[in-house]
């Protein structure tokens, strides 16, 4: 984990319609954890994202202790309030061109089109910003809404990871999504 104090991307802000990509900062603890709190929410994510989401927890991601702010790690702001995040995590070395991307948003703003928007507009921002030519994303097999925000998004499924995670009600498969960026 890089310092807690570097955070390049503090002062980006990227508005789409109708929602705002902006850095998390120190008073969107309530939001958070009003969001993040919820059974459904992490039910299609990785372990870093527990549940129930406490203030320990939201204090501990907040701090960076939990992703690196060093990367491009926004709160989706919709209405005024922070209800989900969307991040790349940079390759290294040979993988150096490719970032893995990952996103969530508080239940009461499912179905209305708005994760699809907000990867979009994301994706035309940090390719470029980081000079990506791929980015990968991996889904649970029991979230075909993620996988169709891929879709949407021109990700093609690459392949599956059979039995590769474990959750509460057993084993699971990873889908495996890639988009490329001529360059």
């Amino acid at each position: 984990m890089a310092d807690a104090g570097a955070r390049p991307f503090d002062g980006v802000r990227i508005e789409g319609e109708g929602f705002l990509l902006r850095a998390w900062r120190q008073d969107d603890i309530e939001a958070l954890l009003r969001h993040a709190d919820d059974p459904q929410v992490p039910r299609g994510l990785s372990d870093r994202f527990p549940h129930p989401y406490t203030r320990a927890d939201g204090e501990a991601f907040l701090a960076g202790r939990v992703v690196d702010f060093a990367h491009p790690v926004f709160a989706i702001e919709i209405g005024g309030e922070a209800c989900g995040g969307i991040a790349v995590r940079p390759h290294a070395g040979e993988k150096a061109h490719s970032a893995e991307l990952g996103y969530w948003l508080g239940r009461g703003r499912w179905g209305q089109g708005h994760m699809t928007r907000v990867v979009a507009v994301y994706l035309d921002w940090v390719a470029p910003a980081l000079a990506l030519h791929r980015v990968e994303a991996n889904v649970l097999d029991t979230n075909p809404a993620s996988a169709r925000v891929l879709e949407k998004n021109g990700f093609a499924e690459e392949g599956r990871r059979r039995d590769a995670i474990r959750k509460p009600d057993g084993l699971h498969d990873l889908r495996l999504f890639g988009r490329i960026w001529p360059g």
